[in-house]
């Protein structure tokens, strides 16, 4: 399980503000809708992908955005691109699927994972993300993102993540 205690206690030394808002489960972009009251920050959609030579990406967008996978994959030169298993996803973000989240880096002391943001979704000032479960979403700002980012040691790229239109 994730060690959701440390993140907050990191979060708290390390000054990096954001607001948090309890809420049941939600597994997918439609329970966020029906069961998160509307929040500031652009709403994500977070994706765990494996490459080839055991490369792994963590890569967020919009939430209401379908990514082009194979498009994605000549993006970040990664050969063929599939969905990490839920047990790399355990391995390297110490998260459970259903709640992947870009700050489930905090879990990867090894810095194994690439963090892709989408060009789009980092023109906003805020982002909602769940705290390493699914019960909480957490809205911070790209201040406090970056500086969260820094502190991970995750390499991060901004790009234009290709969409399904």
């Amino acid at each position: 399980m994730p060690d959701v205690e440390t993140f907050f206690e990191f979060l708290k030394v390390h000054k990096i503000g954001y607001a948090r808002f309890d809420h049941p489960p939600v597994y997918t972009v439609d329970d966020v809708k029906r069961l998160v009251p509307k929040l500031d920050g652009a709403e994500t959609k977070n994706l765990f992908f494996r490459g080839k030579k055991q490369r792994y990406f963590l890569v967020a967008v919009p939430a209401d955005k379908r990514v082009d996978i194979k498009a994605l994959s000549g993006v970040l030169g990664a050969g063929h691109l599939s969905f990490g298993s839920a047990e790399r996803l355990m391995e390297h973000l110490g998260v459970e699927p259903g709640s992947v989240t870009l700050l489930a880096v905090f879990n990867d002391r090894d810095n194994r994972v690439e963090v892709v943001i989408d060009e789009t979704l980092w023109e906003s000032e805020a982002f909602q993300f769940h705290p390493l479960v699914n019960t909480a979403t957490l809205v911070i700002s790209k201040e406090n993102l970056v500086r969260f980012l820094d502190l991970t040691g995750n390499l991060y790229r901004i790009l234009p993540v290709p969409f399904v239109e």
